[in-house]
């Protein structure tokens, strides 16, 4: 090609030059000084280099590198000058990355050849135009020569003028940025884009990399296009550093600012002798003395204030002893309010606030009359001790714990503060956090004292048996300190630290399930249990409580609907059996929303659509007729008959959570090998009792052919885990139905332990057993003898609804609740 040019190559490491630059190079490199001395001998000697001599790119590895990066030349450079360029002191700069050399270079003149001020001997190096590398030639030094092709600029396009009006835009804004005004004036001034584009060299913005790229981009519009997205990118990094170091040095001087007028404020303070009239010096010295503490909160709270005084107001320690200091002047330590001794009065806020429950309500009076007693007698506390157990509610759902602590506390006339325990696993929950740790807090206790405003309010701990225990550590070991009146006149929470005397508040907690419980808590708590209401309790509780609120709820007046007491029974036997009414009340809050839309859209129950804006009549009457139009069809009717119709099936008595309830017990054998099935996921003690029922009944000889078939024990309800003892005596009679073929009577429940001689032991929860018999519509209930006394707790409106029948041999549970032989023979 006659235009090629051969020049010794210039490696750059750490810059890139691009036409039209101008920069000193360092002689400090072989290659660099061998390259200008090699330029400088060829200006000097017009014959070099040798033309015609052999490619040396075969004898010159780096030749053959530089050559394999770009394409081989085509032709033999001349040694005179091309195309009007002279060849004095020219060399071919080329950026050189990671020890490889780029395919384009920049053809430049050395202008200078001296020292730097450092002393550094250096040259001085001009670019001119972009020259594409070819192959390795021969010259002389020892530099490295190449063929280089030089690059045309092709002519610039619309869009290329575009490309590079947007890009000087953006570099001007830079430059202003920087107030390099200058610079700002010779950009402005550039007008071709390959010139304004090379002008990116100067960038500081750009790496070496990136400058790399634009030396071998030849299209001048793909170059801009580079240039722009990397200008971009550089404006949106350096205004999001920008924002942070504002923020940051705004933060710096707001509080360098505020730490000087406080300086300042404080000292002119001091000078007029004025104390601070808004409490923004935060005087907490004059706090603590002019509050109302106990001499070791004093002290402990003088001593913080201390520290206080003496750390910065920037320093984390300050902010956390003024929470702390904040905390114990909240609480309120010398403030109680006044018991009220009126016992006639308080039975009269219990009556009126909850329906039955005569027994609680008894033991509650008793409590309260010990309290009041020993308060006149000055016998409340004990050498700072207090006195009076714990006492801990107990029942199932609904039945009304939390609302009695409300009124326990109405009666004596303290505030009332409720901490819900359920879930709890985190003993600081119970103590406090240290101080030490980041967002600490003081214990739900400390808490619950600060909430009420006084230090004897009634604390009720809900759901005591829902608490847990992980790797936090144990919360009912927290509460073993809380509720022991020998030890809780001196509670200390890890927040605090200081003693905090929790003689005088009265503890109540409520639990589904008090053998979840762990002992040592419980050995310090009374247990009262609430075990569920009659039907007629439950009428008179939704006719003066429940129906008043969801009235209200519904948007309703009190003349708007009318309930008949025999809808309110039916709603509570036969579309809610439950130890509660909360299934109750929203019955009852179904039918008054049905009840809502009649009334607004003018139609009646099980009739069309009224007209012309008519409204129901007034007031809508809800009787058992109108009943199932509202809730549909009765969800509980009496099974017990149709699933005792068959030998085989008995009727049990449960405890579970949710109150009591009655449980069929079926019996089937079969052909086959001789064995025992059992199904129902029951427990080991409830599978336990089917093998000491079968061995009784085969010791007396009243199982029949039973030992000789396959038996097969079901207890429905699968999903729902069981066990207890207490099913012995139903699972006895099921089996000797079975073998006897004497159906089991339908209207008789029972419960009890059997021994494997017959003997039937006590148990528990009778009370809650016999209310579940007398919602099932049972008439007859089997119960242990020795449970006999426990039927004094049972309502006498229960009672006298029932005939229970105490046993204390298995065989007079059988005689009772199996149909008589000639009967069953009829």
């Amino acid at each position: 090609m006659s235009d090629a040019l051969t020049l010794p190559v210039l490696p750059l490491d750490d810059a890139v030059v691009l036409p039209g630059m101008v920069i000193p190079v360092r002689l400090d490199q072989p290659d660099t000084r061998a390259a200008v001395d090699a330029a400088v001998a060829a200006a000097t000697d017009p014959s070099s280099p040798d033309t015609d001599s052999t490619d040396s790119s075969a004898a010159d590895p780096a030749a053959a590198d530089l050559a394999a990066t770009g394409p081989s030349a085509t032709g033999t450079a001349g040694s005179g000058s091309d195309a009007g360029i002279e060849p004095e002191r020219r060399v071919l700069v080329v950026p050189r990355l990671d020890g490889s050399y780029g395919s384009v270079g920049t053809v430049a003149v050395i202008e200078q050849i001296g020292r730097l001020p450092d002393g550094h001997e250096a040259a001085v190096v001009r670019g001119e135009r972009r020259a594409r590398i070819g192959s390795g030639v021969s010259g002389p030094g020892a530099a490295l020569w190449v063929a280089a092709e030089p690059v045309a600029e092709s002519e610039p396009t619309g869009r290329t003028r575009e490309l590079a009006a947007e890009y000087k835009a953006l570099v001007v804004g830079i430059l202003q940025q920087r107030g390099a005004w200058q610079v700002v004036d010779s950009v402005q001034q550039t007008t071709d884009p390959s010139t304004l584009a090379d002008l990116a060299g100067w960038a500081s913005w750009l790496d070496v990399a990136v400058k790399a790229e634009l030396l071998a981009e030849t299209d001048v519009t793909a170059r801009l296009e580079k240039l722009l997205e990397r200008t971009k990118e550089h404006l949106a990094e350096q205004e999001v550093s920008e924002k942070i170091s504002n923020d940051v040095r705004e933060g710096m001087e707001r509080q360098q600012r505020e730490f000087l007028l406080r300086q300042q404020l404080a000292a002119i303070r001091k000078e007029l002798g004025e104390d601070d009239p808004d409490g923004a010096d935060d005087d907490y010295r004059a706090k603590v003395e002019a509050a109302d503490l106990p001499d070791g909160v004093r002290k402990a709270a003088l001593a913080e204030v201390g520290k206080l005084e003496r750390a910065s107001d920037q320093s984390p320690e300050s902010g956390w002893i003024r929470t702390w200091l904040d905390t114990v002047l909240d609480i309120p330590w010398t403030t109680t309010t006044e018991d009220s001794t009126d016992l006639a009065e308080a039975r009269r806020i219990l009556d009126a606030d909850h329906a039955g429950l005569d027994d609680v309500k008894e033991r509650l009076i008793e409590f309260l009359a010990v309290r009041a007693r020993r308060d006149r007698l000055g016998t409340g506390t004990i050498g700072g001790r207090g006195s009076g157990a714990v006492l801990s509610l107990v029942g199932p759902p609904g039945v009304g714990k939390t609302s009695l602590g409300e009124s326990v506390a109405r009666a004596l006339g303290r505030k009332f503060v409720r901490v819900a325990l359920g879930g709890v696993r985190d003993e600081a929950e119970i103590r406090g956090h240290r101080r030490t740790y980041v967002g600490a807090l003081p214990g739900r206790i400390v808490r619950a004292i600060r909430e009420s405003g006084s230090m004897n309010p009634v604390v009720l701990l809900d759901e005591i048996d829902k608490v847990g225990s992980d790797f936090r550590g144990d919360p009912t070991a927290a509460l073993l300190e809380v509720l022991d009146p020998a030890q809780n006149h001196t509670f200390r929470d890890h927040y605090l630290d200081v003693d905090l005397d929790l003689s005088n508040v009265l503890f109540l907690a409520t639990a589904n399930d008090f053998s979840a419980v762990p002992g040592p808590l419980a050995d310090r708590m009374e247990i009262v249990s609430l075990d569920g209401y009659t039907e007629q309790e439950k009428v008179a509780i939704a006719r003066d409580h429940l129906l008043p609120r969801q009235i209200e709820k519904a948007g309703l007046e009190p003349g708007d609907v009318e309930f008949t007491d025999v809808a309110l029974s039916m709603i509570a036997a036969e579309y809610t059996r439950e130890a509660g009414v909360r299934q109750l009340e929203r019955g009852l809050a179904k039918v008054l929303r049905k009840v809502a839309v009649q009334l607004d859209t003018g139609t009646d129950t099980g009739t069309e659509t009224g007209t012309d804006g008519d409204t129901a009549q007034r007031p809508v009457h809800v009787d058992a007729n109108t009943l199932v139009a509202y809730l549909g069809r009765p969800k509980f009717t009496p099974e017990t008959a149709e699933r005792t119709s068959v030998p085989g099936v008995a009727t049990g008595l449960a405890v579970t959570g949710a109150g009591g309830d009655v449980l069929f017990i079926e019996a089937t054998a079969m052909d086959g090998d001789p064995g025992l099935q059992i199904t129902g996921q029951l427990g080991e003690v409830m599978t336990e009792s089917v093998s000491i029922a079968l061995s009784y009944l085969r010791s007396k000889g009243l199982a029949g052919d039973l030992a000789s078939r396959k038996l097969h024990v079901h207890v429905p309800a699968g999903a729902v885990p069981k066990d207890g003892p207490s099913a012995g005596v139903t699972m006895t009679t099921a089996l000797a139905s079975l073998a006897s073929g004497r159906p089991v009577r339908s209207s008789v429940g029972m419960t009890g332990e059997v021994t494997l001689q017959g003997k039937v032991l006590p148990i528990g929860g009778v009370k809650q057993k016999l209310l579940a018999a007398h919602r099932a519509g049972l008439t007859d209930v089997i119960i242990p003898k020795r449970n006999e006394p426990d039927l004094d707790e049972v309502p006498e409106s229960v009672r006298a609804e029932l005939r229970v029948h105490p046993v204390a041999d298995v065989a007079d549970a059988l005689e009772i609740a199996l149909e008589p032989v000639e009967q069953h023979a009829a």
